[in-house]
């Protein structure tokens, strides 16, 4: 059970209200809820003490840059990673916004504040080798996988085969998928912000997805969720990557395979091969092609290491 915020009661029911909301109607993920609480315990408690008492919904409304300055340098000082804050303040402002839309009346000064600047980093995909070893080693010892063993082929093939975070895969329904028989030939998404795609599904991938659901032991209706755990509840982000760990510790690969490097290796193989980035910036449900053109460095990369490794005078 999380700890009360440190706030008053109708800045705390504001943001828990905000939480639920997230979680049953945006499909955010566990670790995200668990990562906006964070972010706001953190900005609210250094408010309480900064200002002297716990604040309340119209202490937002008073909000001062110097205020928020004051809590940026204190993070700085007691040592949070400048992409820590950075993802804080982001949250904070999130947050701030959802009460505007509420008709709860906030300060600008947020707005008026820079977000310390971070580097950016350069997405760690896997080879071609590798996300391939990680779906086929996962089908079992070479006898038939039990329906979980399917299930969990099934998602990882949606992550590297369409290029989906994991929260969107894991937030499909039953209703999504065509009848017993049918063959997807692209999905809906719901992705960040509730902005939808529409994503094409490889053969293979729907293969997988029918084969989970023709062993699953759950009777799963149209409502229900599409990937569901023993108990027949929505699969959780973490059993996935409880899956790539084990896969990780099998193949010997580093710790940088996790699910959302599928997704990563999606994009990055699409564009080695001759994708246009403008497709996979849709694809990936991206708002700005400059977070999409990350993938091109790491093609340079790619190619860089490929030239280093072969050429004779690279030496």
């Amino acid at each position: 059970m999380s700890s009360p915020l440190p706030a008053a009661a109708d800045l705390a029911t504001a943001v828990e209200t905000w939480l639920n909301r997230l979680a049953d109607e945006r499909r955010r993920s566990d670790n995200t809820i668990a990562a906006y609480r964070r972010d706001l315990d953190d900005f609210l408690g250094f408010l309480a003490e900064h200002r002297g008492a716990a604040p309340d919904l119209a202490a937002l409304g008073g909000l001062s840059v110097r205020d928020v300055r004051a809590w940026l340098a204190r993070r700085a000082a007691e040592g949070y990673a400048k992409t820590s804050t950075a993802r804080a303040l982001s949250a904070v402002r999130v947050f701030f916004r959802h009460l505007e839309r509420e008709g709860v009346p906030v300060s600008s000064a947020l707005s008026l504040v820079r977000a310390p600047k971070t580097p950016r980093g350069v997405p760690r995909p896997l080879t071609e080798g590798q996300a391939k070893a990680v779906v086929e080693l996962n089908g079992g010892n070479g006898g038939p996988p039990d329906w979980t063993a399917r299930r969990d082929i099934a998602v990882l093939l949606l992550l590297y085969g369409c290029g989906l975070r994991i929260g969107e895969a894991l937030g499909l329904d039953r209703a999504d998928m065509p009848a017993e028989g049918g063959a997807p030939r692209s999905l809906m998404i719901t992705g960040k912000g509730g902005k939808q795609r529409v994503v094409p599904v490889l053969p293979v991938v729907a293969e997988a997805i029918a084969d989970y659901l023709a062993a699953c032991p759950h009777r799963l209706e149209p409502e229900d969720p599409l990937f569901v755990g023993v108990r027949g509840k929505r699969l959780q982000p973490r059993l996935v990557q409880h899956t790539m760990a084990r896969l990780r510790g099998a193949l010997g690969l580093p710790a940088s395979a996790t699910p959302h490097a599928l997704r990563h290796s999606f994009a990055t193989h699409l564009l080695a091969g001759g994708g246009d980035l403008r497709t996979i910036q849709e694809l990936l449900g991206h708002a700005s092609l400059s977070t999409t053109q990350r993938y091109t460095e790491v093609d340079e990369a790619g190619l860089l290491a490929a030239y280093t490794a072969a050429h004779p005078r690279a030496g």
